[in-house]
């Protein structure tokens, strides 16, 4: 089994196995024993994943990290992230961006959780044609959905999607292996991918649009994230199929879903990479905050 997977051309490193790690012109080292293992260009980086607890690395390496605006997680024993960091530095208009973020008005928000959640049923919509089963349901809802979800129409769409996607008897819970276990995964990278969108445009991941949970510092990605969902749910039916429900998150069962993270996206017609997308995504979202736009460019997956 290989050390270290550079899963994506996306750049997503993923370290699986003990190593350790140093930092020589600009170049992230990955060696064992003494012996070089691999390198890989910082510039290539957006998200650098430690899956291994006998991992040991340099103070270089995370501060070289937080300086290129990489986000960095930590995987727990059931491989599932468990822990991220993503960097404050990355915007010098940090302060004015967190005023205006802050000052934000509850209708504004409102309206702006009313887009996401019409383009995450869109999403699911999608994601059933896609997989050749009848969307009929979900596009009725698209019209019942009101400033600030006050019904909670995703909630009901969420039950018909899947029960849909994944037959009637699959519930989505978190601590269960199998299908689960790889939607939790293909969550925390989009997550991390969206964090790190987000503190790049000056705007701080705890102060969310609609998620508001006290005891959870990155509110706003898990506000973004929701119309990106589905992307994961694809690649999750596709872990099953190519590996089983039952399978752990193995190394090629995590290769294989982080290539999500090589998907095109598209922003009023445009086609880019998924990391790019994102990033106007969230600039989008830091305009709309401060009163300069009100549509959000949501990438339409």
């Amino acid at each position: 089994m290989e050390t270290f997977t550079r899963a994506v051309t996306n750049r997503i490193v993923e370290i699986s196995n003990p190593c350790s790690l140093s930092v020589e012109n600009r170049q992230l080292i990955i060696e064992r024993d003494g012996a070089l293992l691999g390198t890989v260009p910082v510039e290539d980086m957006s998200v650098l994943i430690l899956d291994c607890h006998t991992i040991v690395y340099t103070q270089e390496v995370m501060k070289l990290c937080a300086d290129s605006n990489i986000a960095v997680i930590w995987c727990n024993d059931k491989h599932l992230p468990s822990a991220m960091m993503v960097s404050f530095d990355a915007h010098n208009l940090h302060t004015k961006t967190l005023r205006e973020q802050i000052a934000a008005k509850l209708p504004v928000k409102k309206r702006l959780w009313q887009q996401i959640v019409i383009a995450k049923i869109k999403e699911q919509a999608k994601c059933l044609r896609q997989m050749k089963k009848d969307d009929s349901s979900l596009v009725c809802l698209v019209s019942e959905v009101r400033s600030g979800d006050t019904t909670n129409v995703e909630g009901k769409a969420a039950q018909i999607y899947w029960q849909t996607l994944f037959g009637s008897d699959f519930t989505r819970e978190r601590e269960v292996p199998g299908i689960n276990a790889y939607l939790n995964y293909g969550y925390a990278i989009l997550r991390a991918c969206t964090a790190r969108a987000i503190v790049g445009t000056g705007l701080h991941p705890a102060l969310g649009i609609h998620h508001k949970n006290q005891f959870n510092p990155f509110c706003l990605a898990d506000d973004l994230v929701e119309p990106l969902r589905p992307l994961a749910d694809r690649y999750a039916l596709g872990a099953i199929k190519k590996f089983g429900s039952d399978s752990d998150l193995s190394p090629p069962v995590k290769r294989f879903l982080l290539l999500m993270t090589q998907e095109a996206v598209s922003i009023e017609g445009k086609q880019m990479p998924l990391q790019t997308g994102l990033q106007l995504y969230a600039a989008g979202v830091r305009k709309a905050l401060g009163g300069l736009a009100e549509k959000l460019p949501i990438p339409n997956l």
